[in-house]
């Protein structure tokens, strides 16, 4: 965790999505596993399965920095989803973070490792989701530890360098999509107090994927947000991560929807779980843990 972070200014540079420019990109220290090997370029492209806007073969981590105009001091670190086979940026990334910072919030989405991939890894998690799931399985532990690794670096940056970008060292939350929530559990559970959250927002996280875990005595407040209708099954666990909080004494709440699917993030569909990001800026506001806009 020594090695220098680097910072890249982008001189704009057209980020796919809405006119969406990062002010800068840090890349994040990171210890590689020899057993993990990447063969392809990482690639941002649209993909037609999913509809969206993705990423994939991340090898090395980074962080696309999204300032808010009038920081309030409260900052955002924002892992994508994708079944750690790619990343949704758009609509689980940068929408996410160009909403938040209408509302002051400084936001930070993480690129963390994926698994390594052909030319399109959404084909591959596809095909072999509807042909050998177990597959999917094997090729994500290995990897899942450093994505881990790359969140609890990311909140390391953001407190290091809190005071320069104006920031709260003790209002730093994570928020992580699917498997980005799989990430963000991953980070609460294997925190120092260097790298605590203070606040983590897990949506339709992959629970399922994480085993066993046990609540930290310093649990940092969280949020859960799912559908009931989610079809990989990941209401449930989310419901009895909750209840694991709140069994604990531990400061949650929860936002669970009759109807939203799976993978909705910034997506409209005319649903109730349209408004979750809103609701998530309600509950943060209620535990002070952001303030509101001034107009």
């Amino acid at each position: 965790m020594k090695k220098i972070m680097k910072i890249t200014l982008l001189i704009p540079c057209l980020l796919f999505s809405m006119n969406i420019l990062a002010q800068s990109i840090i890349e994040l220290p990171f210890t590689p596993n020899p057993e993990v090997k990447w063969s392809t370029d990482e690639k941002e492209y649209f993909s037609e399965i999913w509809d969206t806007q993705v990423i994939t073969n991340v090898s090395v981590p980074r962080l696309e920095v999204y300032e808010a105009d009038q920081p309030n001091g409260t900052s955002v670190i924002i892992a994508p989803g994708g079944g750690l086979y790619g990343l949704s940026i758009n609509s689980e990334g940068r929408d996410v973070a160009k909403w938040l910072n209408n509302k002051g919030i400084t936001a930070f989405v993480l690129k963390y490792r994926l698994v390594p991939t052909g030319v399109d890894g959404i084909k591959e998690i596809t095909d072999e989701g509807n042909t050998n799931p177990t597959k999917i399985g094997e090729r994500v532990s290995p990897v899942l530890p450093l994505s881990i690794a790359d969140g609890l670096a990311a909140i390391t940056f953001v407190r290091t360098n809190a005071k320069e970008m104006k920031l709260d060292p003790n209002k730093i939350g994570f928020m992580g999509f699917s498997a980005g929530g799989a990430v963000t559990m991953g980070v609460t559970f294997n925190y120092t107090q260097e790298n605590r959250p203070n606040f983590i927002v897990p949506v339709y996280p992959w629970m399922t994927v994480m085993g066993d875990y046990k609540v930290p005595e310093d649990a940092p407040a969280m949020l859960v947000v799912c559908a009931s209708d989610d079809p990989l099954g990941l209401a449930k666990p989310s419901a009895d991560l909750y209840s694991a909080w709140l069994t604990n004494g531990k400061n949650v709440g929860m936002h669970m929807y009759s109807k939203g699917g799976h993978g909705f993030g910034m997506k409209k569909q005319n649903l109730a779980s349209d408004n979750w990001i809103t609701q998530f800026y309600s509950w943060a506001l209620t535990e002070s843990l952001t303030k509101p806009t001034v107009n």
